[in-house]
């Protein structure tokens, strides 16, 4: 059964070719749909397109049809082309003619518009959840560590010091940055495009005022040609959100292989969260952050793959919009399992201390030491040719503490403020 069937019979492999993996795809979609089409039976029996009866029928078939989809129960066959039309069929076997008035006044287009724009809310929503316990892990470990100095680089060559708690609260700051582009997205995305229809509108009295609260968006993509519009434009903004927190757990999982490699030796992992090698016995491996490190570069492919799907297409539906979910919604269970494992794994590292007691390390305080001359009294410029001159011959010595007073340096982290902040944003 086709939503736009007309007798008509489709070359089977032209139907191969146009659905696609269309029918796994929409399984997420099930429970959408069915509370989409809950919203669109109500109005239509407040509009009197429905009876009473009819309304109570429709409303309490889709919500036994929302309780198979929220158990696995809910499938959809190769006889089906989409989401739309099992759940269409089911209400029709059901309850004859007024499982068949359920499309009344609107199109695939403004039903797959509605689910996608729900589904994706509940999607962000479950981000910022968890970009939050990963924010309050690394804020943890920022604390416990906060006094266990590391060095820090630039350009590969050691720097300056820095320090673990240091390290951990920068990515639990850049968190906040994250949760600011999923709030983005969640605005876009929380807008009501069912009454659009095929993307102009229609001649039913319908009122969309009321779909839009009863299916709680924050407001209504009023244009129809706008709503319309979003499709591809939603899911490329939320692409970019994801993309932001995907860079933050790659730069992060690079750091931790980094870090745990012998030439470095900052940090170890416990052997229940490494790997190890066929034919190496003293190898610990660190895949779990290989592979977040992987999936999340991958992740950040996404808003471009949207890009090239859509950017070329003119006003109004066309099918290509369908291939969108092909990359989407697998990336989605990816950043999840991704977030989940980091904050399954982070909260077990391990830091070592006296790092910088070896001394390929003395060269990190050679700016503390020139500044420590500048207050003194001593011109910038001048303090730093006489401290490249210790160096140049093998007199600098290094006072190996820091003095850092500055907010959000090594000795005035701003934790509390850190936590303020993605109080505020979130």
């Amino acid at each position: 059964m086709k939503l736009w069937e007309k007798g008509i019979p489709t070359d089977k492999q032209i139907e191969h070719f146009t659905v696609g993996n269309d029918r796994e795809l929409d399984l997420v979609l099930a429970k959408y749909d069915a509370l989409g089409s809950i919203a669109h039976a109500k109005m239509l029996g407040q509009i009197g397109l429905l009876t009473d009866s009819e309304t109570v029928s429709l409303v309490l078939a889709l919500e036994e049809i929302i309780k198979d989809a929220e158990n696995g129960k809910f499938e959809i066959e190769d006889s089906f082309e989409d989401v739309h039309s099992k759940i269409e069929y089911l209400l029709t076997v059901k309850l004859g003619n007024a499982g068949k008035k359920i499309h009344t006044a609107r199109s695939r287009n403004d039903q797959v518009l509605v689910d996608v724009n729900l589904y994706l809310k509940d999607v962000v929503k479950e981000l910022k959840e968890q970009v939050k316990s990963l924010f309050d892990l690394l804020m943890e470990s920022a604390d416990k560590h906060q006094n266990v100095l590391l060095p820090g680089y630039t350009h590969l060559q050691i720097a300056m010091p820095s320090s673990f708690g240091m390290w951990f609260s920068a990515y639990a700051e850049t968190l906040i940055d994250d949760i600011t582009m999923l709030n983005a997205a969640l605005k876009i995305v929380d807008q009501n495009p069912l009454g659009s229809a095929a993307g102009y509108g229609s001649s039913f009295p319908i009122n969309r005022t009321f779909t839009t609260q009863e299916l709680g968006f924050e407001t209504l993509k009023f244009n129809s040609v706008a709503a319309q519009m979003s499709r591809g434009k939603s899911e490329k903004t939320v692409a970019f959100a994801m993309s932001s927190v995907a860079a933050t757990l790659a730069k992060f999982s690079m750091d931790v292989c980094l870090y745990m490699s012998q030439n470095f030796d900052f940090i170890t992992l416990p052997s229940h969260l490494t790997t190890g090698s066929s034919i190496m016995p003293h190898k610990k491996n660190p895949d779990v952050f290989e592979l977040i490190r992987g999936k999340c570069n991958k992740i950040q492919a996404l808003p471009y793959e949207i890009t090239l799907i859509t950017n070329n297409l003119p006003s109004g539906y066309h099918r290509d919009l369908q291939l969108l979910k092909e990359g989407l919604f697998p990336a989605i269970q990816n950043l999840k399992a991704c977030l989940d494992i980091a904050i399954f794994s982070i909260k077990d590292i391990k830091v070592k201390d006296n790092i910088l007691a070896d001394p390929k390390y003395n060269y990190l305080f050679t700016v503390d030491t020139l500044n420590e001359m500048v207050v003194a009294g001593m011109p910038f410029r001048d303090a730093y040719k006489a401290v490249a001159e210790q160096l140049e011959n093998g007199t600098f010595q290094s006072p190996k503490e820091t003095k850092h007073t500055h907010e959000g340096s090594i000795n005035n982290l701003c934790l509390d403020a850190i936590k303020k902040k993605m109080k505020d944003s979130y």
